[in-house]
């Protein structure tokens, strides 16, 4: 057969200009969207690629576009899907995992994309139940498959995380991320697992870099986060003669009408109209839903243009440029100058107060006054167990009564010691339903509730993250995230009974919160790996802190405040007890509801 050498030069030389031939990329979260967009690229550029994710239809489609693209190149890269995987469980990751492993498949490139908006309400009104989901697919998804991809990596693979750039930090300053608490606190913790797992997979070879690339265009943001948002301040606030539970049932009907065609809206608005009417008159609920949906559009354009003029060209950015700059980390130089690095990406100037400061204000120290203060306490070991009994007497010894509940999952021994020291009694702070019977309890027998404080106790100690079994990772992202996150919202109830269904109750409203921990690691000889295994919890409750106190001040205008400190000090020496009673105090002041600084890191010396 006769070939045409300026042809097959030609085709030499196209292959050989692919950057990424004879690599392999797996994409989480592929079948549409960013995923869907760096798996393109991936394939432009010579790559094979593993796509995944829960709808097989989209996947088909997006094999079928790549097929297309690596013919058109004339490369032997290939497309292999893997449909039906959520990246939250366990058995579909393990799975395919397996079979890579088994068919000698080795990955250059993991990139964890998956996510989900989560639910997009004030914290108050978050079903913990979608919190959990949220914090399982982005956080214990990013955790998981990264563990697992270990199975077939070698030295010189790239794990690249994709996160947000709300949930990062500047010095002292904290963004925090309204009615999006689920996710900042699972993206802050992303952002804080992308370093830890570059200094624990160091004796590998592996590489492991997060990129925040700040708003892209997506129908994520357009269809969901920012009507969702809107219908959310709707809610809030009610809407004409309708109350805000009202609101958030037609916001429900009418938020999948936008970007339909004038006769499918106004079709629409009539049938949701119809199913909600409960007694009034269709026709002037007909007008209302109207009104509603246009505002609801109205105030999430705003939204849109208000984050786009705090961005130098007003410009988000496409998913292809997300891409790109996702393949230029996955260069081998580029990921070598940046592995442990959260790539600032976001290019957004967002005006936010600090948030975060050392030691609180000092107050004159409270009269207690025979109110009560409740402990939630998930102690891991004897100085946890000490701090307890320590904050409690400082409250008791100044007029309060303190009342301590400690989580079944603390170690027996411990349990015994609180129990002697404080009243006390074991109970499964995990559950809600459970967390509010005895705050209840609490209020019944001893009085009105001043602050409610949960101890997260210490990390126990670990080797390294990444050699965890996924039970014991789960342990504690209960422990350090979703546990808090249930004890505040418990709370919350407790000092606005039905403030999750009418948000108006919550003007003006007083009450306190405080998590405390956990702390960093002591010792004289605290290593990078050993810090940044805290970091990774501490990177949670930073987010959600913010977040939450943005609602609480801004949003609902109540003069609630939920504090976090973090005991311990970079250098490795002893937390201070007496720092934690102070910031109580403080907690308890007028002062901490006209406090921008709602995150303490108490034993830090500016």
């Amino acid at each position: 057969m006769w070939i045409n050498p300026i042809k097959y030069h030609r085709r030499l030389d196209t292959i050989s200009m692919l950057k990424f031939q004879h690599k392999v990329a797996l994409i989480t979260g592929s079948g549409t969207g960013i995923g869907k967009a760096i798996a393109k690229k991936f394939v432009e550029n010579g790559a094979s690629v593993i796509i995944l994710g829960r709808r097989r239809e989209p996947l088909e489609e997006t094999s079928k576009m790549l097929e297309e693209i690596i013919s058109e190149k004339n490369t032997s890269a290939s497309v292999r899907i893997f449909s039906g995987v959520d990246v939250s469980e366990e058995a579909g990751i393990n799975d395919m995992f397996e079979s890579l492993k088994n068919d000698k498949v080795t990955v250059d490139y993991i990139v964890n994309n998956a996510g989900v908006s989560g639910p997009v309400t004030c914290f108050a009104n978050a079903p913990l139940d979608e919190f959990k989901s949220t914090i399982g697919i982005h956080l214990t998804g990013t955790f998981w498959g990264s563990v697992q991809a270990l199975k077939v990596m070698k030295e010189g693979g790239k794990i690249i995380t994709i996160s947000t750039f709300f949930t990062e930090e500047r010095p002292l300053e904290q963004r925090p991320y309204r009615f999006r608490s689920p996710y900042t606190a699972s993206q802050g913790a992303k952002n804080r697992l992308a370093e830890a797992m570059s200094w624990e997979l160091i004796d590998k070879g592996i590489i492991s870099i997060a990129t925040n690339p700040g708003p892209v265009h997506s129908d994520r943001i357009y269809k969901t986060v920012y009507p969702k948002a809107a219908s959310e301040f709707m809610r809030i606030s009610g809407f004409e003669d309708l109350v805000p539970i009202e609101v958030d049932a037609a916001s429900k009907e009418l938020l999948p009408l936008l970007g339909e065609d004038e006769k499918v809206v106004k079709e629409g608005i009539v049938k949701a109209a119809e199913k909600l009417a409960n007694g009034k008159d269709v026709s002037k609920l007909t007008e209302t839903f109207t009104n509603l949906l246009n505002k609801i559009q109205t105030i999430a354009e705003k939204i849109q243009n208000n984050t786009s003029h705090m961005i130098a060209n007003q410009e988000f950015l496409t998913q292809g440029q997300v891409a790109e700059s996702v393949l230029n980390l996955c260069d081998d130089k580029i990921a070598k100058i940046l592995n442990g690095k959260v790539v600032p990406g976001d290019r957004v100037f967002y005006p936010v107060r600090p948030h975060i400061g050392t030691t609180t204000p000092g107050v004159h120290q409270p009269d207690f006054g025979g109110k009560v203060i409740v402990f939630t306490i998930d102690a891991t070991d004897k100085t946890d167990a000490e701090r307890v009994e320590f904050l409690a007497q400082h409250v008791e010894k100044n007029g309060g009564k303190a009342a301590c509940f400690i989580s079944q999952s603390t170690p027996t021994e411990l349990q015994e010691y609180i129990s002697s020291k404080c009243h006390s009694h074991i109970v499964d702070i995990k559950n809600p339903e459970e967390v509010e019977k005895w705050l209840n309890t609490a209020k019944t027998n001893h009085g009105e509730i001043l602050a409610v404080i949960h101890v997260t106790g210490k990390l126990p100690e670990i080797s390294k993250l990444t050699e965890l079994s996924r039970a014991k990772w789960e342990e504690l992202t209960e422990k350090f995230i979703l546990t808090p996150a249930t004890v505040a919202q418990r709370a919350l109830e407790q000092f606005v009974p039905g403030g999750d269904k009418d948000p108006r109750l919550y003007k003006d409203a007083k009450g306190a919160i405080m998590i405390i921990g956990p702390d960093l690691p002591t010792g004289r000889k605290v290593t990078g790996t050993q810090r940044a295994q805290v970091e990774v919890f501490r990177g949670a409750l930073r987010p959600f802190t913010a977040t939450v106190n943005q609602e609480l001040s801004d949003v609902l205008k109540s003069k609630i405040r939920m504090l976090t400190i973090f005991p311990g000090t970079i250098t490795g020496a002893d937390p201070s007890n007496q720092r934690i009673a102070e910031a109580i105090n403080f907690l308890v002041s007028d002062s901490a509801a006209s406090s921008s600084e709602v995150i303490f890191c108490v034993d830090e010396l500016r």
